[in-house]
């Protein structure tokens, strides 16, 4: 739980329905504040103008697509160390291949408990920055 004098870590949620930003924030808040946004340009704006601690970023999405949004954080180098978690529903192991190539930290598949994704979230906001070859699962579904 963060530290009551302090503001709490912002988690980023790139994600095209608005049902998932509801259960996305219902899961992460008030221990985290939780930023939602539909399309690229806002998140690329809001990774800019805030301390991002986490990007949850889904995969398909209208405009870009999340492995396109991933290359392009992953090729900037103020954000190489951003921790991101790709949420999808697209499970094959050449899918987490492609998320682990685009430079995901994490992949996490929908549909998720919130606990799995507390637990996701809490495993880059508490400890230092992962590289995306640091601690990311290509076999089945990660343990969180």
């Amino acid at each position: 739980m963060p530290d009551a004098t302090l503001s709490p870590p912002i988690i980023l949620a790139l994600d095209d329905s608005l049902v998932i930003h509801q259960l996305i924030k219902q899961a992460l808040e008030p221990d985290y504040q939780v930023i939602t946004v539909d399309n690229a340009v806002d998140a690329l704006s809001i990774i800019y103008h805030q301390s991002i601690a986490v990007l949850l970023l889904d995969v398909q999405m209208p405009d870009v697509t999340g492995l396109e949004f991933c290359r392009t954080i992953r090729s900037l180098p103020q954000f190489q160390h951003l921790p991101v978690v790709m949420v999808t529903s697209q499970d094959s192991p050449f899918d987490r291949v492609k998320g682990r190539l685009a430079g995901a930290t994490e992949y996490l598949t929908k549909p998720f408990d919130a606990e799995q994704l507390r637990e996701t979230v809490r495993k880059f906001v508490h400890t230092s920055p992962a590289s995306p070859a640091e601690s990311f699962s290509l076999h089945g579904k990660d343990p969180v």
